[in-house]
Order: structure tokens, then C-alpha cells, then sequence
């Protein structure tokens, strides 16, 4: 009895902590005048710099990334993954600002949303609980919402003045420090994530974790509906 009211504690406080961290969500994500500045004074290497902080703060692209990290099992598998996303992105990322094309920030995010959405629900077994069938392949899926969020970088990328000058070599450095960011990012994650499975309490981590993701993915996607409808 003590050991079920114990676990059942424990479940209580992560649930609580993690999910205390959605109203941040909301408003950790954006650009600042701030990083025009840098861009504006600073050369190549500010794009590095804004792109490695775009990604670092950018939430719903790390969320939807710890959502694949715990579909894997090995680190084999984790870097091809993650390089999937990343060929992903980077295509629209550099082919759409390239080219000027660009989205609604608050549409674009509202889809990123949706994929954070879809990971968690997928993770939890969504597909066969609800639709009784198996998932889509996971490696497509990771290419395919790679280039939606590339598209949201790029959307991003060219809310910004960049001028006229050296327009590939700052598209690309800022891809670079997009890349430098997710890195950066994923280590801790990948470290926490592994390091759990060793504990018996990584079933209620795997399940809470997965269960935040439904809810931020739904969270976040309202968010950016209304922003679109009230902007």
C-alpha cells in the first residue's frame, strides 16, 4: 500500500513539474529586436549565433525530436534519424528563403504543433489504440515533418533583414547554427532519456513525457490558431 501511494506520489510531483513548463512554452519562442541587431552589426558568424539560438530556444522543434529519441533504441539509430530531420529542414530551409517563399508564422507553427502532437501520440500507441493499424514508417515521417519545420525556420529566418548582400553564405550560416543549437540541445536530452531507462521508474517517465507532448502539441497549436485569427 505505502509502495502504491509512493509511486502514485511520484507520478503526481513529475506530472506537476512538467507540465508547469507548457505556459512557458508560449512565449519562449520568437524573434527579437535583439537578434536583428546582431544580425545587422555582426557578419557571418551572427547568423551561426542566431541560428544556434533560434533552435536551443526552440521548443516545439525539441519537442518533437524527444518524441523520436524515445521511439529509438540505440545511438546507431538516433543519428540517422536526427540527420533525416535534419537533410529535412535543411532543404526548405535554404530552398524557401532562397526562393522568398514563406508562410504565415502562426499557420506554420500551428503544423510544427501538430507534429509534436502526432510523436507523442504515436509514442503512446496512439495508432493501434484508436485506428487499430500500424503507424506510418517513422523514418519518412521524420524526413516529411523535417521539412515542415525547415519551412518554419525559413519563415522565421526571413522575418528578419538580412539586405542584399551574401544572401546564400547567411542562409547557410544560419543553417549551420541551426544545426550547432540541435546539437547542443539533444545531447542533454539523449543523455537524460538513456540514463532513465536504467530506473523502474522510466515507464512513468516514458508514459508522462509522452502524454506532455500530446497536451503541449494540443496546447501550442490552439496558441497559434488564436495568434492567427487575432493577428
Amino acid at each position: 500500500m505505502n509502495h502504491e501511494l509512493s509511486t502514485m506520489n511520484y507520478k503526481a510531483r513529475l506530472s506537476t513539474l512538467i507540465f508547469m513548463f507548457i505556459p512557458l512554452l508560449m512565449f519562449a519562442h520568437g524573434v527579437s529586436q535583439s537578434d536583428q541587431e546582431i544580425l545587422t552589426n555582426g557578419g557571418l558568424l551572427a547568423y551561426i549565433l542566431v541560428g544556434a539560438k533560434h533552435m536551443v530556444t526552440g521548443y516545439d522543434h525539441l519537442l518533437f525530436l524527444v518524441g523520436v529519441i524515445f521511439y529509438l533504441s540505440n545511438f546507431k539509430d538516433i543519428v540517422k534519424f536526427v540527420t533525416v530531420f535534419t537533410i529535412g529542414h535543411s532543404i526548405t530551409l535554404i530552398s524557401a528563403t532562397l526562393l522568398g517563399i514563406k508562410a504565415d508564422e502562426h499557420l506554420i507553427d500551428a503544423v510544427i504543433a501538430l507534429s509534436v502532437l502526432y510523436k507523442g501520440f504515436e509514442n503512446l500507441g496512439g495508432f493501434q489504440k484508436v485506428f487499430s493499424a500500424k503507424s506510418p514508417n517513422l523514418l519518412w515521417m521524420v524526413f516529411i515533418f523535417g521539412l515542415i519545420h525547415g519551412f518554419g525556420l525559413s519563415t522565421r529566418l526571413q522575418s528578419f533583414d538580412i539586405g542584399s548582400e551574401q544572401i546564400l553564405a547567411k542562409i547557410v550560416s544560419f543553417n549551420i547554427g541551426v544545426e550547432l543549437g540541435q546539437i547542443a540541445a539533444l545531447i542533454p536530452i539523449v543523455f537524460i532519456i538513456s540514463r532513465w531507462k536504467a530506473f523502474k521508474s522510466y515507464d512513468t517517465f516514458y508514459k508522462v513525457v509522452n502524454w506532455f507532448l500530446v497536451v503541449a502539441g494540443i496546447g501550442l497549436f490552439i496558441f497559434q490558431m488564436y495568434g492567427y485569427f487575432t493577428h
